[in-house]
Order: structure tokens, then sequence, then C-alpha cells
């Protein structure tokens, strides 16, 4: 009797060990999944109690990513995370051989380009692994119109921030990716209004880009000019303004020399330009043409951002007086001018409420809009509609008459005194007239 006892003793306390050994060994919980669809791919992020040991396979007949978290437990809720994704069908729990390990299943429906990483604790979120599926064939969001000569100037605008990424975070509780695709939403309004140009959406909804992704999406709509949309952030709730950032001579020399590495793969960055790096076997003359490029592109960068600071003055404060050179991934393009316009402080309290404050994004936008209308009516891109429409001047010579102006520029009389208000054929030295386009 004492040894049935004994024996019912050491068995429960076996048992008793033993459960505790699973439960340690299943220390990593799976507390969380979310599903962010974007127009080409869409990332699942699982959130976890520690950082994941995992692996993944791919099944096919039908299309399966499979993944296996090592010494863990779900408690995420699966079936509700799932949002209306083309992508993701199904989102499973499924048995698997080893001892203490999760098994997930995405269902999917068709095979995609995969990437999956974890990502350490930042912000709001802990522990995490992420999942991308990327679309194997890409769409171009929008196209140029070609007709006549007189296409389109492309505006590429990057809201910063978006889905499993808030960006900075308000006092209040605003989050920086849903004031940066406000004001994005308004400006890309704004400029599709303008007859001669046309605004691209990097991201139209709350979703993530990659920094890698949004120049080449840029590129893929071609794009003459990047905006990238902020909101600035301090450990202090004092500093307050708007700000108007360029990429940094170091960095832009950087990556230049990573891509004239390889040339031929990236000539297409380098427009008419582009042929001729490719095929040239001298190899000073490549880098001579792409440097002039980037060159080009960075001027570029700094004349656009001075006309935004000048508009983002008239309407909100100005953290920094002049465009500021930082490194900054999303700006590394060496083909496409590129600026990134911190709009204000979220920290700081007053500046976070009009930052949330529509009628204060709208007036961001306008700005915007207005730099943008004011630099490539300066400065118009070959073929485009704003280089065809654009008003030439002339200053009167000795000697010259307007029938002369006229045939110098191959348009009547009737459309020199018309473009410019004369009532009678004299002119005088000295004065300057308005050359419309011909007809």
């Amino acid at each position: 009797m004492r040894f049935n006892k004994l024996a019912l003793y050491l068995v429960t306390i076996s048992m008793l060990w033993l459960g505790m050994t699973t439960y340690a060994s299943a220390a990593n919980t799976i507390k969380n999944v979310r599903v962010w669809p974007a127009p080409e791919n869409t990332r699942v992020v699982f959130d976890l109690s520690q950082k994941p040991d995992f692996k993944y396979f791919s099944l096919t007949s039908p299309n399966r990513l499979v993944i296996d978290f090592k010494n863990s437990k779900n408690i995420a809720a699966l079936k509700s995370a799932l949002k209306k994704d083309k992508r993701v069908t199904k989102i499973r729990s499924s048995g698997s051989k080893k001892k203490g390990t999760t098994r997930l299943v995405l269902e999917l429906a068709e095979s995609y380009r995969v990437s999956v990483f974890p990502l350490a604790p930042a912000g709001q979120y802990g522990d995490r692994l992420v999942i991308d599926l990327y679309d194997k064939k890409s769409k171009v969001i929008a196209k140029h119109d070609n007709s006549k000569g007189k296409r389109d100037i492309v505006v590429a605008i990057v809201a910063g921030h978006g889905g499993d990424d808030p960006g900075s975070i308000g006092a209040a509780g605003t989050y920086e990716k849903k004031v940066t695709l406000n004001i994005a939403k308004k400006l890309a309004k704004l400029i599709n209004r303008k007859k001669g140009l046309k605004a691209v959406m990097i991201r139209s909804g709350d979703y993530y880009v990659s920094h890698d992704r949004k120049p080449r999406l840029a590129r893929k709509n071609k794009a003459d000019l990047l905006i990238s949309i902020h909101a600035d952030a301090f450990t202090s709730p004092k500093p307050s303004g708007a700000s108007v950032l360029v990429q940094s001579t170091r960095r832009a020399d950087s990556e230049f020399a990573r891509w004239i590495q390889n040339r031929e793969k990236n000539s297409e960055l380098l427009g008419g330009a582009g042929e001729t790096i490719k095929k040239t076997k001298d190899d000073n003359l490549a880098i001579a043409l792409a440097d002039m490029k980037k060159e080009y592109t960075m001027a570029s960068s700094y004349n656009f951002a001075e006309h935004v600071v000048k508009q983002l003055k008239k309407v909100t404060k100005l953290h920094k007086k002049k465009p500021e050179r930082l490194s900054l991934a999303v700006l590394k393009s060496s083909d496409i001018p590129s600026v990134l316009i911190e709009t204000g402080f979220i920290s700081n309290p007053q500046e976070e409420k009009r930052l949330n404050n529509p009628a204060h994004q709208q007036k961001l936008a306008k700005a915007i809009y207005t730099a943008v209308n004011n630099y490539f009516s300066r400065n118009p891109p070959d073929g485009s509609l704003f280089a065809a429409n654009r008003t030439r001047e002339h200053k009167v010579s000795r000697g010259e008459s307007l029938s002369v102006v006229a045939q110098r520029y191959k348009i009547s009389v009737r459309q020199l005194k018309s473009a410019n208000n004369l009532k009678s054929n004299v002119v005088r030295i000295g004065q300057t007239l308005k050359i419309p386009q011909a007809d």
C-alpha cells in the first residue's frame, strides 16, 4: 500500500515536471497577427513575446506558405485577422511533427515572391515576424500621355510610413502615417487638377512601402520629381516648424559609386545617355556622363526645395529657413530629383493639433503644389505640355520690328500683338516681348 502511494506520488511529480518543462519550452507566444494589403504586395505581421526562432517553406497545388515557430504557442485570433486581401485567402494552424513547434499556414491565391524576416522591438511594437508577398508581375500605376510630344509631368508622392510602421506618435495619439497620407492625398488632388501635371501616389492607403521600392515605383511611372511627406518629432515638445530636406553629397556619392559598378544593369536610370553608358568601353566616359546626370539631379532637387521653402513659410513656421542636406534612403535616386518635406513637429502639442486640422493640411498641400507648378513652369522637361506652353521672351534690338521678330520665331504678327496686348506695330529698342507658341 505504501508502495502504491509512493508510486502515485512519483507519477504526479513527474507529470507536473513534464508540464512545467513543456510550458517553459513554449516560452515564445504568438500574440497577434496583422494583415496589410497594398496594390503590389501584402504584408503579414506576427507579433510575438520574444525574438522568433522559425523556419518556412512553400507548397504548391494549392499555393501555401508554411511557417514553423519553434518553442512557441499561438493565442492569436487567426480568422479575424484577415482583411479583404486578394493574396492571402486564409491563415490557419496545422500540426507539426516537432514537439513544441507551432505551425501556421498561409493559403495563397497564387504564387508570389516571398520575403520573411524578423523585426526587433521598435516604438509601440515588440518582436515581430514579417512576411511580404510580392506580385510577380508588377503593374505601372500611371501612364504618360505622349500624344503630340506634350506629355504630363509626373510627380511621385510618398506619404511617409504606413501599415505596421506608424511613424512618430504625438502626445494626443496622432499617428504620423495618417497625417502624411491626408496631406499627400490633398496634394495629389491639386496636382491632378492642373493640366500637364500628373500625381502618382506611391502609398494610397494604410500599408507599408519599403525605402528601396519607393524610388523604383517612381521610376516605373517615369516620375520627373519625387516628394516624400513626413512629420518631424523630437524628445522635447518644444521644437516646431517645417523643414525641407535633400540628399547629402556624401550619400549621393556613395550611392553613385555603387550604382556605376553595375552600369549595364542600371543604364535605364540615365534616360538618353543610358545606352551610351551601357555600351561604351570607355569607363571614364561612362563615369563622366553618369556623374553629370547625378549632379543635375542634385542641383534640381535643391532648386525645387528652395521653391518649397518659399511657399511653406507663407502658411506655417519654418524650423529650417533653407533646405538641409541629410543622408536619407528615400532620396537616393541619381536620376529623379527628390525632396523630403517635414510638415511640422508632431511631438509639439500645438503643432500636432494643426497637423490634424484638415484646413491646415490643405494649406500645406497648396503650398507644395504651388512650388511644383512654379518650379516646372520655369524648368519644364522636354516633350512636356509645360514645355510646349512655356512663354518665351525676346528683347527688341536695334533694327528689329514686329515682323522681323515674328519671322524669327515662325509666328504671325497678329499672334505677337495679341500675346503682348499691342494696338500698333510700333516697338522700341529694349522692349521685352512675350513669344507665344507657334500654331
